[in-house]
């Protein structure tokens, strides 16, 4: 148990799997060995410890119970090692066949690591956990990579993930089903994230032995903290590395810079502005309670006023021009929730009226009302009118039921991998966020069109039930990964395919009566947001006609000025003396590339003006340093100068000033044996502040900066050198 929580003694059942095997009983010198095997715990919860000092009685004690469902199955099958069982012998039989090497004493703990990663991650991502850089999906990524690094140290140069999953699939599909409803999206993100692994491992592998080859028998650790910073290499991998050359790592060393690198990070992290929910919430919600929503059946309703609030204060009353929030016994306002906005409308009484602008739940079912007085003033227990902008909730619930079509029109046409990851619905348009990992074709955006619009076109009504979370998933609700129901939640199906419903979701928002009501309905544009993370906005009804009458206007003027800025751009090559490239007959993509050709041409023409481009190469206490100032260049360009620098010194300190109208930009680079005594952050730092910027950031070896006043160039040069 951990430190502090409930807790209690607890009874252990251990299976001896005999005399054959070494090992003691528990609590004995030998209890390591294979002989007894703990198969099953028992916890019973007695008490609640707060303190290492102070433990209390808990008020309905209970028993924590837990098998080991592997150990049994191991037990069943005759032996005591969970790796010898029949699912994982199978799994680490077709990895032997995958990378043509057979389990012996000196492998035979790869083939288990990627067995058994294989299987966790594969689930991650069937529950719709896809790999990043933080979060659950820094996990699931780690988890990928330890298991892809056996693969490597097996020799294979191929994916091995991706070509085990049909194993892991055969073997537990039956039992686990998700395994086969999300593996395209399971196979496409083992597959995407190994080969982005094995690149790295190539990369890492080559800059390592670059390194390696600078040494005797210890590398620095920076040099590794280098590695996994910059690269993404991993220590251990680093550490195996070396290993089989008989070398170490100077572990202090790179330890030491992963806590300067944490610290750094926790004193950077603005956080996300979100603060606690207020405590006054709490106070209000034990007070009052819920509040009855009545917003299904209507848009209008009468209420009592139950508390008043005023800058996150209760208040008496509200009086004219004020600001503030009003909650009332009932309401038939929708609460922001959901990925639905909240309503806005109107509370009234005989001399009194209220804006309101927005509604938030708080505490889960405590509906409060944001907004303004108009006139009059309104006190705790005065009866109030309470109506919502109809119109505007017409428009939100269209779209929140036609996201409903979206999500089943995806994942029949990209696959059942896709799940929501999130929404928006608003009056005006609706967002969408699912899984998948690559863009959709413009094929795959008509056929989910074509299914959306279909069901609007069949004009079927829309039937809401309430049911319990199981008795809705048995009905083939669609429930949604990380969301909490309660004991009773609403369960939507709308849309007619061939008799059945089309679309089936659990859900507690507001939606059209009938599936006509959402009208002609079109998506206009899709990106990526995250990792395995796609997003696609939509419009309908009234909004997509006003969308496609703008465009088509919007397409003509466009056509004219692109025409005008690809001819601007033609001259301005050609006054370079140069020939612009003229391959494409797509304006944007043409464009594009005549902006990159003019660019490179200008950057190309100042760097060889003398007169622009001023490049001095000195020396300060054995160091070399190269001072470039660049007038008429935009910063952007600063890491390209830096780069060259460091590589024509070989071993030095490059400083780059480049000017452009009224701004500066200051770049510092350190070459890589240089780090251990100089900071290219510290050089910026200073240079920066003399030049009337905010201080920048980056690493040892290159930092970046921007300032106001390029006459104090020279004054940043004569500190920065006073620092060597």
């Amino acid at each position: 148990m951990g430190d502090t929580g409930p807790c209690g003694p607890c009874s252990e059942i251990f299976y001896d799997h005999g005399e054959h095997l070494e090992g003691g009983l528990p609590g004995t010198k030998n209890e390591d060995g294979n002989r007894f095997i703990e198969i099953w715990n028992l916890v019973f919860m007695q008490y609640e410890q707060l303190s290492k000092d102070k433990r209390i009685n808990l008020p309905r004690p209970s028993v924590d119970t837990g098998m080991g469902l592997e150990r049994v199955a191991a037990l069943l099958q005759g032996t005591h090692d969970n790796y010898e069982t029949d699912h994982f012998k199978k799994l680490i039989q077709s990895t032997s066949d995958i990378v043509k090497k057979k389990p012996d004493e000196t492998n035979h703990s790869s083939f288990r690591v990627i067995a058994d990663h294989l299987r966790a991650s594969s689930f991650l991502i069937a529950e719709g956990v896809l790999p990043s850089n933080e979060g659950r999906g820094y996990v699931l990524r780690r988890i990928m990579r330890r298991g892809m690094r056996h693969s490597h140290l097996l020799g294979s140069k191929e994916p091995v993930f991706y070509n085990l999953f049909e194993t892991l699939k055969n073997e537990m599909s039956g039992n686990y089903p998700e395994l086969k409803r999300a593996e395209s999206l399971i196979k496409e993100t083992l597959k995407m994230e190994e080969e982005k692994f094995l690149v790295l491992l190539d990369r890492g592998i080559k800059i390592l032995n670059e390194e390696i080859s600078k040494i005797d028998n210890v590398l620095p650790g920076n040099v590794a903290f280098k590695l996994y910073d910059t690269y993404g290499f991993p220590l251990d991998l680093t550490e195996d590395i070396l290993k089989s050359k008989s070398l170490s790592i100077d572990t202090e060393k790179f330890h030491s810079l992963m806590k300067e690198s944490r610290e750094l990070a926790k004193k950077n992290w603005k956080g996300s502005g979100d603060t606690t929910i207020e405590e006054i919430w709490f106070s209000v919600k034990d007070r009052l309670g819920a509040t009855e929503f009545l917003g299904y059946e209507t848009h209008q309703a009468e209420g009592v006023v139950v508390s008043l609030l005023k800058d996150n204060k209760e208040v008496k009353e509200l009086k004219s021009n004020d600001k503030g929030m009003i909650i009332t016994n009932q309401t038939p306002f929708y609460a922001e929730s959901g990925g639905q906005v909240g309503d806005t409308g109107e509370i009234v009484t005989a001399d009194f009226k209220f804006q309101v602008t927005d509604v938030q739940k708080k505490l889960g079912d405590l509906f409060v009302h944001y907004g303004k007085v108009l006139n009059g003033f309104i006190k705790r227990k005065d009866n109030v009118e309470m109506k919502i902008d109809t119109d505007r909730r017409d428009n939100i619930r269209a779209y929140h039921s036609a996201t409903h079509l979206i999500h089943e029109s995806l994942r029949r046409v990209l696959g059942k991998h896709v799940m929501q990851k999130g929404s928006l619905v608003e009056p005006s348009r609706l967002r969408f966020d699912f899984s998948h990992m690559k863009p959709i074709t413009n094929e795959e955006v008509e056929k989910i069109e074509t299914f959306v619009n279909l069901m609007v076109r069949k004009k079927t009504d829309v039937k809401t039930r309430l049911m319990t979370p199981n008795e809705a998933v048995e009905n083939g609700a669609l429930a949604l990964f990380g969301e909490k129901y309660g004991d009773e939640v609403r369960v939507l199906s709308m849309g007619d395919d061939d008799g059945q419903y089309f679309s089936t979701e659990l859900c507690g928002g507001t939606h059209v009566k009938n599936t006509g009501d959402i009208g002609k309905f079109k998506i206009i544009s899709q990106s990526s947001i995250a990792a395995g993370v796609r997003r696609i906005e939509a419009l309908r009804a009234e909004q997509l006609e006003d969308y496609l009458k703008n465009k088509e206007k919007l397409s003509d003027i466009s056509s004219e000025k692109n025409n005008e800025v690809i001819k601007d751009l033609s001259q301005q090559i050609r006054k370079f003396g140069s020939t612009p490239i003229l391959e494409t007959n797509d304006q944007k993509i043409l464009i594009k590339d005549l902006t990159k050709q003019l660019e490179t041409i200008f950057v190309k023409s100042i760097l060889e003006d003398k007169s622009k481009n001023i490049i001095k190469n000195i020396e300060i206490n054995g160091v070399k340093l190269r001072l470039q100032n660049v007038i008429g260049l935009s910063s952007k360009e600063l890491r390209k100068l830096v780069d060259k620098g460091k590589k024509e010194l070989v071993e030095g300190i490059v400083v780059v000033f480049a000017s452009k109208d009224d701004k500066v930009g200051i770049a510092v680079g350190v070459t890589d044996k240089l780090t251990s005594r100089f900071d290219a952050v510290q050089f910026v730092k200073v240079g920066s502040k003399i030049i009337g910027g905010q201080g920048g950031g980056g690493r040892k070896d290159f930092a970046q900066a921007g300032g106001q006043d390029k006459s104090k160039i020279d004054e940043a040069v004569e500190k920065i050198k006073a620092l060597i």
